[in-house]
């Protein structure tokens, strides 16, 4: 579903991911571990669409970014803390991300909402929302379109012991109904749990964990 050819990326003279070559699977979850400035993020971002590569080839889906498209076609993400308008509603500001393609409409913004634990009638401003919740709303967003692929850079974010199980429930159900998902996690019972291909990055440099090293 994603295949990564010799993929780098230099911003001036520093390298932060180098000559990346792998494939992850379609209907798995597969994890990418590693510190904090290894280069996870970067590589999130040109899987995306959302950063070029200096060098190298991604496809997603069969479709090459950059050149046969600037964006995957059927992708939904979590990169970072998610924005959303402080004085809207979790429904209206979906609504609002809805507009930008017109490929769903309520019935489906509301029931992103629900399968994420939040309240699809609530009214209260995504100002006032918890950590944890707009971290829920951002999830809503990623998978209200059912995109086929879901790139998800630390999705437990914020989540108390009970969203955290919520969501990776949510995830494993998502699998089942045949998505691909990437997802970097701090969290290595998240890994364990969910993940059933790994992946290390460190100074920009990815390999793959093996089943051995894992337990």
């Amino acid at each position: 579903m994603i295949s990564l050819e010799n993929v780098s990326k230099t911003f001036k003279k520093a390298t932060v991911v180098k000559n990346v070559t792998a494939e992850f699977k379609t209907g798995e979850i597969t994890g990418i571990v590693g510190r904090n400035g290894s280069g996870k993020t970067v590589l999130f971002k040109m899987i995306c669409g959302l950063l070029e590569p200096t060098e190298g080839r991604i496809v997603v889906d069969g479709v090459e970014i950059g050149k046969d498209a600037d964006f995957p076609p059927s992708l939904g993400l979590i990169i970072e803390v998610p924005g959303f308008l402080p004085f809207q509603s979790g429904y209206r500001n979906l609504a609002e991300l809805a507009r930008i393609r017109n490929k769903i409409g309520k019935k489906e913004i509301l029931a992103a909402i629900e399968r994420v634990g939040l309240d699809p009638a609530s009214r209260k401003p995504v100002g006032k929302y918890s950590l944890g919740m707009r971290q829920r709303l951002g999830i809503a967003q990623a998978i209200m379109e059912s995109p086929e692929v879901l790139v998800l850079d630390e999705p437990m974010n914020g989540l108390d012991d009970g969203g955290v199980a919520e969501i990776r429930k949510l995830l494993l159900e998502l699998k089942q109904e045949g998505k691909t998902i990437l997802i970097a996690s701090h969290n290595k019972e998240d890994i364990d749990l969910l993940c059933d291909a790994v992946y290390r990055m460190s100074g920009g440099v990815l390999r793959k964990v093996q089943e051995e090293e894992r337990n």
